[in-house]
């Protein structure tokens, strides 16, 4: 049987606990993935017990909380904190989501945090998405209209048109999806992964749109398009409930049919 080893640099170890305060009531541990590259030291887990009677619900509030009183050296990206700037996704008791959204309830015992895997990492919890979005980059993510670029009228759409954008236009590009997919983790370099790939359908399918044989011609690549094996963990990891599998099934048949 074939033994793999981690690269000595790449072991995770295990750092310093951050007891709560004596008067602490119902006591929470978070356990957090902690690197900083100028350091030169291995990545390594904190763990932190947070006081849940003095927390907010959700778990970006337990990451506030920690680098408020706790910890000021907690790294991580937020913004919104309602689900709609993507900025908090992270790996949660081994599921990729959004921290501002998912809820302390829905979890029993500790609380295990990691940056989204497979990318590079910033400092702690914060993903390098250099590349994801030179990709997204690459897909031309704008209307290209064959009219004037500055017309006098709108570009009107039907009900029926503007509904064929619904569970596309929604994504947020947090990257939960992309970074759930092992075809993404191997060929990331070249496989635009189901982010990128359902920000192509928007356009695509966007009756506004003059471009769709160029945007296809574009992605009708053994590698940018053809990587996905239909293995559906971009659409389990959605915290949006969006369906990426789905858009990138609905490019291949076009590309099929415009094929024949």
């Amino acid at each position: 049987m074939a033994k793999f080893t981690l690269h000595p640099d790449s072991v995770v170890k295990t750092g310093r606990t951050w007891r709560a305060a004596g008067d602490a009531g119902r006591i929470r541990r978070f356990i957090i993935y902690r690197y900083d590259p100028e350091t030169g030291d291995n990545p390594h887990t904190d763990t932190y017990e947070v006081d849940m009677d003095r927390c907010g619900p959700m778990v970006l509030d337990g990451l506030i909380k920690i680098k408020n009183e706790i910890d000021s050296t907690l790294t991580f990206r937020r913004s919104c904190r309602e689900g709609i700037c993507g900025s908090c996704a992270m790996n949660i008791n081994g599921r990729n989501t959004l921290a501002c959204t998912k809820n302390l309830a829905d979890f029993h015992g500790d609380v295990k945090i990691y940056p989204l895997p497979h990318m590079g990492v910033v400092k702690d919890l914060v993903p390098d998405l250099s590349r994801f979005y030179a990709q997204y980059a690459s897909i031309k993510p704008w209307m290209l209209a064959a009219e004037d670029e500055h017309p006098d009228t709108e570009r009107l759409q039907s009900p029926a048109d503007r509904a064929k954008l619904k569970g596309y236009e929604e994504c947020i590009l947090c990257a939960c999806c992309s970074t759930s997919c092992p075809s993404y983790w191997w060929n990331g370099d070249r496989y635009l992964g189901p982010a990128i790939l359902l920000q192509a359908w928007r356009w695509i399918v966007d009756s506004r749109d003059a471009a769709t044989d160029e945007r296809l011609a574009a992605l009708d690549d053994s590698f940018k398009l053809y990587r996905c094996h239909t293995i559906m963990n971009c659409t389990n990891a959605c915290p949006k409930g969006l369906n990426p599998a789905k858009a990138i099934s609905g490019i291949k048949r076009m590309i099929a049919r415009r094929d024949t």
